[in-house]
């Protein structure tokens, strides 16, 4: 059973902050589906995640190209105390101009999504029927000219506990 948070974002600043606070949590292996019309805020939260990762390149909608690869250093320590560096892969999809589901497979899309790296997809629902039954999901929508409402939906008990952790680093209440 999914498990979702309902939270409404008062500015692109807070949108971003929120992406920050998701991206603080990833360990890698994630499929981040974002879903909303134009303008509701999917790349401003893409480089939330981006920042909470580490990553310091500008993050932009990879509109025309499909993809845009981006590489993270995290650091993470052990019950020792000693820290380690690990890099992790971001890859950020926009399926805008995207026609047909199957062309992800044609692209070699899939592999990205099942690797250790974190997948985040713009537009996702232009390919609804491929996603795996586990993934996060977050549905945006403009409330107004600079409010937006976010649904998070976590589906698999890592995005459902992936959720958690972030409601409670992010101080948003849960809708079921």
């Amino acid at each position: 059973m999914p498990l979702t948070l309902d939270c409404i974002s008062h500015s692109s600043a807070q949108t971003q902050r929120l992406g920050v606070r998701l991206g603080e949590l990833v360990q890698g292996g994630e499929l981040i589906l974002l879903d909303g019309q134009l303008g509701t805020g999917k790349t401003t939260f893409t480089q939330g995640l981006a920042q909470g990762l580490g990553i310091v390149e500008n993050i932009n909608s990879p509109t025309f190209t499909l993809l845009k690869e981006y590489m993270a250093q995290t650091q993470s320590g052990d019950s020792t105390g000693a820290l380690s560096y690990r890099r992790l892969a971001l890859y950020h999809f926009d399926l805008y101009r995207l026609d047909n589901p199957d062309e992800i497979v044609d692209l070699g899309f899939e592999d990205y999504f099942f690797s250790d790296g974190i997948s985040v997809i713009e537009w996702a629902e232009k390919a609804a029927s491929f996603w795996p039954e586990e993934h996060l999901n977050i549905r945006l929508k403009m409330m107004s000219e600079t409010k937006r409402g976010l649904l998070f939906i976590a589906n698999g008990e890592h995005y459902r506990e992936l959720l958690r952790q972030f409601q409670k680093n992010a101080y948003v209440t849960t809708g079921s």
